[in-house]
């Protein structure tokens, strides 16, 4: 074999195919923390409940983890999450403030409602002041948006889970910055919908990474080519 690389292609060549095959190994990085993170969530979400105190001392460990508690609902203080439901139709999460036997105060997120049962008065059998218990997942959420629709506070409305406005509008102090994401216990009348936690991540990092490892291969093949073609390279030995 002869060769003699151009020294200017060679040396890009050489930078490209570095930084493709880097973006590959990182995607297989992320593909492990993706995993790790998924595997860690169900795990969560199969342990035992929590009490609030205990979740409340386990900080952010505590996402994704099952929590129980005790109280009554707020629920002349309904506020509305515009999303977009499982089978694709607009839906509104009711978000209610909680307060604790002992008066802490959490946002839970009852479940989902169709438009046509935003209104409380369509779905009386739903509404209950009464002390009660129930389940939840422990969940923090992420501010608004740059691009996020402003709320519609004269209809209670937001387009994200912004907890922190949602609590300013109730005049209310929260024991900590999460949401509780009401389990699939049905409610009477069967709305608000519950157990609408997501725990389906996505997860493409491989073919994000086979993506790249192939476009490192396609330029390794071109810059030998191109060598080849003007006789730079040659893999067979002359005579």
């Amino acid at each position: 074999m002869h060769f003699r690389p151009y020294p200017g292609i060679t040396v890009a060549a050489a930078l490209m195919l570095a930084f493709l095959l880097g973006l590959g190994v990182w995607q297989l990085q992320r593909l492990q923390w993706k995993l790790a993170l998924i595997g860690q969530v169900h795990r969560n979400m199969a342990a035992a409940p929590l009490t609030l105190d205990e979740a409340l001392r386990r900080g952010p460990a505590a996402e994704y983890r099952r929590v129980t508690l005790h109280g009554r609902y707020g629920n002349a203080h309904e506020a509305y999450v515009f999303d977009i439901g499982p089978e694709g139709a607009p839906v509104f999460h009711v978000v209610v403030p909680f307060t604790t036997d002992d008066g802490r105060v959490l946002l839970v997120d009852r479940g989902i409602v169709p438009r046509d049962l935003k209104n409380p008065a369509t779905r009386p059998d739903g509404i209950d002041n009464r002390e009660a218990a129930f389940t939840g997942v422990w969940r923090t959420t992420l501010p608004p948006g740059f691009f996020t629709a402003p709320a519609d506070a004269a209809h209670r409305i937001w387009f994200s889970r912004d907890i922190a406005a949602i609590a300013r509008a109730d005049k209310v102090r929260l024991a900590a910055p999460v949401l509780i994401e009401a389990d699939a216990t049905p409610n009477p009348g069967g709305w608000p919908r519950g157990g609408q936690t997501r725990v389906d991540f996505r997860n493409e990092h491989l073919q994000y990474a086979i993506t790249w490892f192939l476009m490192a291969a396609g330029l390794l093949g071109v810059y030998i080519a191109y060598h080849v073609s003007k006789g730079r390279l040659v893999l067979t030995r002359r005579d």
